[in-house]
């Protein structure tokens, strides 16, 4: 078998870490797997960058501009839409015309578009398509929040579409809606969600009726990320030895879907107020670009990390925390709370989306109610302050293997491949 993986990026953003680790697990378990990129970042002779590049990164432009227009020259929501609507043709390529299955992945901004999203299912190739977000199941959000217009499909010979109220850009939607119904038209994908909840989602839109939709989850090496020594890691790091350090990860720490408002009131909560009475040292450490820019709005010691690409120094960075907190206001499958865990460190969130999934309230770490910064301060001091760290610690690590390895999830995307009918063509 022979698995082409297609992702817009190989290591920038969650969606490129879960589809490189996804490779790597087939690959150790036998599968002829390559990935397909428009940015390469690493010498990976597995990894292959789309030769006309540069020409899609002006295509992800031109589709912004127009995005922009449409929104009324406004950049509040600029990156939370896709159209799908640049792209480029993949199906000449060498090592789509040798694979045996296409597995789709993050393909937004300019990598693949709809058309040609068309063109590969006509190919007769399998075609399997891990939704990292609701994207792929609405019209052009990555995040519908409170929005459940994705769900209902008014009669289309009176002019209805799903999606045609978008809080966003409905006249957009619409639009779009048309274009995904037209690509999906008579053809089959399996669809992998990565989390329960998403497929869940996914499995009441109205875009994806009849198609197939499973729940697996990322995978994640363990001979990576697993647990260090904590006092060493911080001395790597230049961060303070003695204390409690609260971790935050985000590709960009400012962006406000990641909650970081909400970890920066819990931390001026009169809950949390007798470790500043004690004089005990408490910190924060951000990992995370444009991390700076909050610094004058926290309470309390705080190191900024920057954006890191290093892969043994963000494991650094978990094993010298002593907890993990990821207050997202949507999440699928957070990778960051996978990796905390894979080094035995407790995590905090609000309990939305897959976060439940991976976190066990009191058993792995807290769930908080959703927007609820007090709720969060109470999680802290019953981390930091209540539990028995090894206990939770040996837990984070059991709950990992048991559900994240390589092996386990490596075997339950070869059987969709599997499943999935050598033809497309329904």
């Amino acid at each position: 078998m022979r698995v082409l993986i297609v992702n817009t990026s190989e290591r920038a953003g969650g969606a490129a870490v879960a589809a490189s680790r996804l490779m790597e697990a087939l690959i150790n378990n036998g599968v002829k797997a390559k990935m397909l990129v428009r940015d390469k970042q690493t010498d990976n002779l597995c990894v292959v960058q789309h030769p006309q590049q540069r020409r899609l990164r002006w295509a992800f432009l031109w589709e912004r501009l127009t995005i922009w227009l449409r929104l009324g020259l406004r950049r509040k929501h600029l990156f939370d839409i896709d159209t799908g609507s640049c792209g480029a043709d993949i199906t000449q390529l060498p090592e789509f015309q040798e694979a045996n299955v296409i597995h789709l992945h993050w393909v937004n901004q300019g990598m693949l578009s709809l058309k040609q999203i068309r063109k590969i299912l006509d190919s007769g190739k399998r075609v399997v398509w891990t939704m990292h977000d609701i994207w792929p199941a609405t019209a052009i959000c990555h995040l519908t929040l409170d929005c459940r217009q994705f769900e209902t499909s008014p009669d289309p010979s009176q002019g209805g579409e799903g999606c045609r109220k978008c809080p966003l850009s409905s006249s957009l939607s619409s639009k779009i809606w048309r274009r995904k119904q037209q690509m999906l038209e008579g053809r089959r994908i399996s669809f992998v969600a990565c989390s329960e909840w998403l497929a869940g989602e996914a499995r009441k839109s109205a875009l994806l009726k009849g198609q197939t939709i499973v729940n697996i989850p990322n995978p994640i090496d363990t001979r990576v990320f697993r647990p260090g020594d904590r006092q060493a890691a911080r001395r790597a790091l230049g961060l303070p030895e003695d204390g409690k350090m609260i971790l935050f990860v985000s590709q960009r720490a400012t962006n406000p879907y990641k909650g970081m408002q909400y970890l920066i009131d819990s931390l001026r909560s009169d809950s949390l107020s007798h470790w500043r009475e004690r004089g005990e040292r408490i910190f924060l450490a951000i990992l995370g670009g444009h991390a700076e820019e909050l610094v004058g709005q926290l309470s309390l010691e705080t190191h900024v990390l920057g954006y890191v690409n290093d892969e043994q120094r963000i494991v650094q960075v978990y094993q010298a925390a002593d907890v993990f907190v990821l207050p997202s206001l949507s999440e699928n499958l957070p990778n960051t709370i996978m990796e905390a865990m894979a080094c035995g460190i407790p995590c905090i969130g609000f309990n939305i989306g897959g976060i439940p999934e991976e976190i066990r309230h009191k058993q792995t770490g807290y769930l908080a109610a959703y927007r609820d910064s007090e709720d969060l301060a109470r999680g802290l001091h019953w981390v930091l302050e209540e539990a028995d760290s090894d206990v939770l610690s040996k837990a984070c690590l059991r709950h990992v293997a048991e559900n994240y390895s390589q092996q386990s999830v490596a075997k339950r995307y070869i059987e969709v491949y599997e499943n999935q009918h050598c033809h497309s063509h329904v």
